[in-house]
């Protein structure tokens, strides 16, 4: 038998909450440690392996950029 684990949360939050989180996140980068982040009641843990990109995204309404961190799951 196989779960569908699919999940896609988007959340906003105030300015300062997001700049602690990116801050947070950069330094777990530069340091080569893993990160943790509680998202919609779930805490995830981001492998030092995750692999960072940035994607940006233009209609002709809005522009979207994403800072997207991908790993594989075991």
């Amino acid at each position: 038998m196989t779960t569908d684990c699919k999940r896609d949360i988007e959340k906003a939050y105030p300015k300062a909450d997001f700049v602690k989180k990116l801050r947070r996140l950069a330094d777990a980068i530069e340091k080569g440690d893993r990160f943790a982040i509680q998202i919609a009641g779930e805490r995830i843990f981001v492998p030092a392996h995750a692999v960072c990109n940035i994607e940006h995204e233009r209609s002709r309404k809005a522009e979207e950029i994403e800072f997207q961190i991908k790993w594989s799951r075991a």
